[in-house]
């Protein structure tokens, strides 16, 4: 039992020896991206980001619901702190063609397209 308690106290005192010289001041350097491109749901995303030290830049861009692009480019460092730059790129566009379809049922009850209508908690369904 004494061999046992005396190898943990070891083990102990080097993780704490290691722990002690634990550089917390390194240089974080990393770079990443990632996108989405999904034709079922429509979901078209992508974002990429480098950081070297304090500097961090990055930009995101999404396809918003109007058929345009929102592009965000950012940035960050110690002297400017975080900075922002939104753009939309495209022109916005609508369906032209609200109400009920031909051969179809308009779902809503308000004859706006399929969506169903939450409105004042009401929902209603036509048959």
């Amino acid at each position: 039992m004494m061999k046992i308690a005396f190898a943990v106290v070891a083990l102990l005192a080097v993780a704490a020896q290691a722990y002690e010289h634990e550089d917390y001041h390194s240089h974080p350097s990393y770079k990443f991206e990632y996108g989405v491109k999904d034709p079922h749901t429509g979901d078209h995303k992508s974002q990429w980001e480098h950081r070297d030290g304090d500097v961090v830049k990055g930009q995101y861009t999404l396809e918003e619901a109007d058929g345009t692009h929102r592009v965000v480019e950012y940035s960050s460092d110690k002297h400017n702190g975080f900075q922002a730059h939104v753009k939309r790129v495209g022109h916005a566009h609508h369906p032209e063609v609200y109400g009920h379809h031909e051969g179809g049922h308009s779902y809503g009850g308000h004859g706006h397209g399929k969506g169903s209508s939450y409105a004042n908690g009401n929902l209603y369904f036509h048959h």
